[in-house]
């Protein structure tokens, strides 16, 4: 085989700093745009169609992007904020806005999925806007949101091997520099095997995370 155990481990510790720090950031994002989407819209706590109309469509523009379109797009953004266009830290931006909308939809889902009894019953105690939302809306939606998230995180682990193909680092650049260019099966094998097991690992943890949440 071409390729040592120590290449191996660091291209996997690079695929877990690249999806570790692209979820949070992209949850930062996501997490206020998903309220946002829901209680702008008509009927809702903060109804604003304006805004509901221009975050919708900027979300859905960014969705419809291919990620290893987007990638190459944004590389002038991309070295502007980290200084260069290739390496690990280079993959996080375009990862970032690729996830980003991509989780507010989930968000969005999830809170829509909330019975409107909760939000009537909140109101009638007299709790604001802004309690309805953090102390019930968003623990009511907290089970599916768990599911969202590790939805999000998977897909994500998808696109870190994608971003591999143009010098993104981590297990899609070892499987693209040694397992295909080398024409190295072995190294192709570890590669989807150390994934799949990653996805499964993720889809386990979330669902099991999830179920406990809903026993609550």
């Amino acid at each position: 085989m071409l390729v040592d155990k120590e290449a191996i481990i660091e291209a996997l510790w690079e695929t877990i700093s690249m999806v570790g720090f692209s979820l949070l950031f992209s949850t930062l994002i996501g997490l206020p745009l998903g309220i946002l989407l829901v209680v702008t819209r008509k009927g809702h706590l903060f109804e604003n169609t304006v805004i509901f109309t221009i975050l919708n469509t900027i979300i859905n523009i960014f969705r419809s992007v291919p990620f290893i379109i987007l990638m190459v797009a944004i590389v002038p953004l991309t070295r502007l904020i980290v200084g260069t266009s290739i390496g690990t830290a280079a993959a996080i931006v375009p990862l970032v806005f690729y996830a980003g909308p991509y989780i507010a939809r989930l968000i969005e889902n999830s809170l829509l999925e909330v019975d409107k009894g909760v939000i009537e019953a909140a109101e009638a105690m007299g709790a604001t806007p802004l309690q309805i939302i953090f102390r019930f809306l968003v623990p009511e939606a907290l089970s599916s949101l768990v599911l969202g998230l590790t939805i999000a995180t998977i897909g994500l682990v998808g696109a870190s091997a994608m971003a591999g193909a143009v010098g993104g680092g981590g297990i899609g650049d070892l499987a693209i520099t040694y397992g295909y260019q080398r024409f190295d099966e072995k190294v192709m094998f570890i590669t989807v095997a150390i994934l799949i097991i990653a996805v499964q690992g993720l889809q386990t943890s979330g669902n099991l995370l999830s179920k406990k949440i809903r026993r609550r």
